[in-house]
C-alpha cells in the first residue's frame, strides 16, 4: 500500500497496526474474528495460497476446522507460517478455486474432495448432507464430478457414500427386481402404481396390507418432498397398512435385506380391506 518499513513500525508503536504474520497487520485492534484470521492466513501464504480442507468446509458452512487454520500452496512455493497447516500440491484447475466473502478458497467440490481423506463417514456424510442443504453443491453433480478426479485418495470415500444414494433403476428394472424379491420372501407378485389411501404407491400386497415405496435420491428430497413422504406413510399407518421404504441401491444389491424385511413383515401382517 506504498507504506515504507519505518510507516509501518510508527504505525506499530502507536498501536494502529497489530502484527499477525510476517507482512501481514490487523489494523486498528489485534483480536480477529475467524473471516480475519482465514484472511490473514491467506494473505500470508502469499498470492496463491487459498483456504482448504477444514478452513474452507467451515468458510462454506459445511464443516469445522478440528486441525486449525488449513491453506493450500503450490508445490513449488517455499511459504511456510507458524500456526498453518500448509497442503502442497500441484497447480489446481480454474474451476477448483474461487472467492467466498472475499477470501480465496477452494471451490465446495474440491473442498468436499479434501475433507474425504481425512473425515470419519459420518462426518463426511454429515458435511454432505449440510453442503446439499446450503445449496453449495448438488448431489448429482458433486456424483458426476467425482470422474474428473479419478485417482485422487477423497474420491473413493465419496463414491462410496453417493453410489447407493445416487443410484436408480428404470421402472421396468425396479418392478422386475421387486418381483424376484417378493418371489424369494415367499409373497405373490405385487400390486403397480396402485392408487392407496389417495396416493399412487410403487407397490402393493392387498392380501396384506403391505406397501412398498422405492427411494431414489435421499440428500436431494426436499422439505416439502420429505414432509410429503411423512405423510403419505402416516396415512397408510393410521389406516392399518405397513408402509415400507427401500432405496434403489437395496433392492438392486441388497436383496437378501429387502427379502428378509419382507418376510418379517408378512409374517406379521394381517388382511386390510382399509385402502
Amino acid at each position: 500500500m506504498g507504506l515504507g518499513a519505518r510507516a509501518i513500525e510508527s504505525r506499530i508503536a502507536a498501536g494502529h497496526l497489530h502484527s499477525v504474520w510476517r507482512g501481514v497487520y490487523a489494523v486498528g485492534r489485534p483480536q480477529l474474528g475467524r473471516h480475519g484470521r482465514w484472511m490473514a492466513a491467506a494473505l500470508a501464504c502469499g498470492p496463491a495460497a487459498v483456504l482448504s480442507h477444514g478452513s474452507a468446509a467451515a468458510l462454506w458452512g459445511f464443516g469445522d476446522e478440528r486441525r486449525g487454520l488449513e491453506v493450500s500452496l503450490p508445490t513449488s512455493s517455499p511459504r511456510r507460517r507458524p500456526g498453518i497447516r500448509v497442503h502442497r500440491r500441484a497447480a489446481l484447475p480454474p474451476e477448483d478455486l474461487t472467492v467466498h466473502e472475499r477470501i480465496p478458497v477452494t471451490a465446495p467440490i474440491r473442498t468436499l474432495i479434501d475433507e474425504a481423506t481425512e473425515l470419519t463417514p459420518w462426518r463426511l456424510e454429515r458435511s454432505v448432507n449440510e453442503a446439499d442443504k446450503l445449496d453449495r453443491v448438488n448431489v448429482d453433480e458433486l456424483h458426476e464430478a467425482l470422474a474428473r478426479y479419478r485417482g485422487e485418495p477423497g474420491v473413493r470415500p465419496l463414491r462410496k457414500l453417493l453410489d447407493p444414494l445416487t443410484f436408480r433403476l428404470s421402472d421396468s428394472a425396479l418392478e422386475q427386481a421387486m418381483r424376484e424379491r417378493a418371489d424369494r420372501a415367499g409373497l405373490s407378485a405385487p400390486q403397480t402404481k396402485a392408487e392407496v389411501n389417495g396416493y399412487e404407491v410403487d407397490f402393493f400386497w392387498p392380501e396384506l396390507g403391505i406397501v412398498v415405496e422405492a427411494d431414489g435420491l435421499r440428500y436431494h428430497r426436499t422439505p416439502l418432498q420429505q414432509r410429503r413422504g411423512l405423510e403419505r406413510d402416516q396415512a397408510h399407518t393410521a389406516s392399518g397398512l405397513w408402509p415400507l421404504r427401500f432405496s434403489h441401491w437395496q433392492i438392486a444389491f441388497d436383496p437378501g435385506h429387502v427379502q428378509g424385511i419382507l418376510r418379517r413383515t408378512a409374517a406379521r401382517a394381517r388382511p386390510s380391506s382399509a385402502v
